[in-house]
């Protein structure tokens, strides 16, 4: 990737081509089930469920956590005829969009279509193919559903590996242009492009290649991004250099664990980045000697607190009265601990000291009436 140093501002510029600045403003709007994707429209999230899609209780479980959460696309695996079949239950259940997710069998496809999947997930060059591929596009174009074209650096051809030797981001997006194309002269182009590695340097670049070479929507992700900790690393910074570049029309943060836990992280990177807004942002400062209260388990029990209060702003939890409040500025409410007591800050000034045991119910019931205050001048106006 070109960049150039900005000698005035000592900033990095990046050069690419004009075609990749933004591009999700410019790529197709896709209709999934009741949303829309692409055109300029917002940023969405997908997870993906770990259950046995078969098991219609507990996907519909998850796939409700899901929802609560703040998941807008759920992609279920469709291994078997069994799973295809009870797609049909799991709709009748849910309130987003259904993507079945298919390797290797076509008919696996088909069977999802039939049962109500609002778009399938496919690698046309593992189900069988040009005939296969053929019969699968007709299907998805009399039902209007939308193609997922989806490339792993994992699955790269064995001639694009030879030919750009090695697996490379260009290897990347030439196996995803090339089954496009396949589905493109089957006159269908109701398509979404994937291309995904957990190389993320290699992910970054062929997003970037990629953004220059087609108008369809993007799903973004680091592929086998890991555990909690390693994945949500990788997955921050892969993701974030994509999305800020204006790449990307959903996202999925793929992490070892409950994928409650991806769209707890894809919410947050969307909100750093300004692609999304509300919610109540937590920051909270790293301790230090002074620390003289469980900072670590206040400032967890604070997220978990606000997850379920509508508001907008930013909340500050402070492990000391010293610094706390004047670090505190930028925050619209906030606590900051002492020895057996702690502050009520707004703004950075002092409201009131509380005693330690009653900070996180306090802090509550002034957000609370936050909420209130809020709903009450939406309801005037």
């Amino acid at each position: 990737m070109g960049y150039h140093r900005d000698i005035a501002g000592g900033t990095e510029i990046n050069k690419e081509s004009e075609a990749v600045k933004m591009h999700r403003e410019h790529t197709k709007a896709i209709r999934i089930g009741g949303k829309v994707i692409g055109g300029g429209n917002p940023v969405l999230i997908q997870s993906m469920t770990n259950t046995r899609t078969e098991d219609v209780a507990a996907t519909v479980g998850q796939i409700r956590r899901l929802e609560a959460a703040g998941c807008e696309i759920i992609r279920c695996t469709v291994p078997n005829m069994e799973a295809a079949e009870a797609l049909r239950e799991i709709k009748k259940q849910i309130s987003i969009p259904l993507v079945a997710d298919i390797h290797f069998d076509y008919k696996m496809a088909l069977a999802a279509m039939e049962n109500g999947a609002d778009k399938i997930r496919i690698n046309p060059g593992n189900i069988g193919g040009r005939e296969k591929v053929a019969e699968v596009v007709k299907a998805a174009k009399e039902r209007d559903i939308p193609i997922r074209v989806g490339v792993n650096s994992g699955s790269l051809e064995k001639e694009l590996v030879e030919k750009y030797g090695g697996v490379t981001a260009e290897g990347i997006v030439e196996s995803a242009l090339d089954k496009v194309r396949m589905i493109e002269d089957l006159g269908y182009g109701n398509l979404v492009i994937s291309i995904k590695s957990s190389d993320v340097l290699m992910c970054i670049r062929a997003h970037e290649i990629l953004a220059g070479k087609t108008d369809y929507p993007l799903h973004v992700g680091i592929t086998e991004a890991g555990t909690l900790t390693s994945g949500n690393i990788k997955s921050g910074i892969g993701l974030g250099v994509i999305l800020y570049q204006g790449i990307g029309d959903t996202v999925r943060v793929s992490l070892t664990g409950d994928p409650v836990e991806e769209v707890k992280s894809a919410k947050l990177i969307l909100r750093t980045l300004g692609l999304r807004k509300g919610g109540i942002e937590v920051v909270s400062c790293p301790t230090c000697g002074r620390t003289k209260i469980d900072l670590i388990g206040l400032a967890n029990q604070v997220e978990e607190m606000v997850a379920d209060i509508p508001l907008d702003i930013k909340v500050a939890v402070m492990g000391c009265a010293v610094n706390g409040p004047g670090e505190a500025k930028e925050a619209d409410i906030g606590i900051a601990g002492g020895a057996g007591e702690g502050l009520l800050i707004k703004k950075g000034e002092i409201i009131r000291k509380v005693p330690e045991a009653e900070l996180l119910s306090v802090l509550r019931e002034e957000l609370l009436s936050m909420e209130r205050k809020s709903k009450a001048t939406k309801g005037a106006t």
